[in-house]
């Protein structure tokens, strides 16, 4: 959502990054894909780059079918004037934290579950970063997309506050930026907002500059939310999808492109991306997950 309100609303460029590919669950709340996105499975990155191209050809748009992770971000993100989230995971939004603080370039904080929406601006120097409000992701402690659900009016509330609050940041108007975490539910019309106005000189990430996101230090997460599904990303080798489909064969279903592999043997789908990352649907355990991917896909 967010990345159509930009294009719409004219900004030149934009990289779309997205480790995932549109599925029919996806049709609700995500108004950039449709239903032919859904039957080929097509990556969300590309997906998105041909529906903003095609009402707003003037703009320049890359996009990366690719997890955000330490390895690569910096590559990803160079050159960006800021960074919108739109990840469904905590442990993304503190990488880019990290990277927003060390390259002193703005991220806008964004989230929606339930019927909640969430936005916040961080500005490095000037507003608290993630660590200042949530030193530790809060795991546990709030509903996810598995328990919860996403009311898709609340996706494009929570894009719609991100939005506005990049196109101040984009025009100079940086005054009327907010400085607070706001959060909204939508059901019941109830308000919250934490001041973000200024950074802890105590925190571990602007305060200390300790980026253990950026060095790889904290545990990714791999079970993806609300998706009954494990990422698996095992090695950076390009993968020959012709000698994969070979092999697989005789094993199960194949479907491919250019831009992915699908491998049906239920109750499991593998897919495979070019760099050798895989999405193991139907499990959450991680240790099943590998096996599969070493059976099938090899290590």
């Amino acid at each position: 959502a967010a990345a159509a309100l930009l294009a719409r609303a004219g900004v030149g460029t934009l990289t779309l990054i997205d480790r995932d590919f549109v599925e029919e669950s996806n049709l609700q709340r995500q108004v950039l894909f449709e239903e032919v996105d859904a039957r080929n499975a097509t990556p969300k990155a590309e997906a998105a780059r041909r529906r903003i191209a095609a009402f707003n050809s003037q703009i320049a748009i890359q996009a990366y079918i690719a997890d955000l992770v330490p390895g690569n971000i910096h590559e990803l993100l160079n050159g960006a004037q800021i960074v919108l989230d739109a990840t469904d995971n905590f442990e993304t939004r503190y990488l880019i934290n990290d990277y927003s603080i060390e390259q002193a370039v703005p991220w806008i904080y964004a989230a929606a579950i339930g019927s909640y929406a969430a936005s916040m601006n961080i500005l490095p120097g000037q507003t608290a970063c993630l660590a200042c409000l949530f030193p530790k992701p809060p795991s546990g402690t709030v509903e996810t997309c598995d328990t919860a659900g996403i009311l898709n009016t609340a996706v494009n509330f929570a894009a719609s506050l991100q939005v506005t609050e990049t196109l101040k940041y984009l025009t100079g108007d940086l005054i009327a930026m907010r400085r607070t975490l706001l959060s909204y539910d939508l059901w019941t019309n109830e308000r919250s907002e934490i001041s973000s106005a200024r950074p802890d000189s105590e925190c571990e990430v602007c305060g200390k500059r300790q980026f253990v996101h950026l060095a790889g230090e904290a545990r990714p997460q791999i079970t993806l939310c609300g998706r009954n599904s494990v990422q698996i990303h095992e090695h950076n080798r390009p993968v020959d999808f012709a000698e994969l489909a070979a092999r697989l064969a005789p094993h199960g279903t194949i479907r491919s492109n250019e831009l992915l592999l699908r491998f049906e043997r239920p109750p499991f789908t593998i897919t495979v991306f070019p760099d050798g990352r895989a999405l193991i649907q139907g499990t959450t355990d991680p240790v099943q997950a590998r096996t599969l991917y070493a059976r099938y896909i090899g290590s």
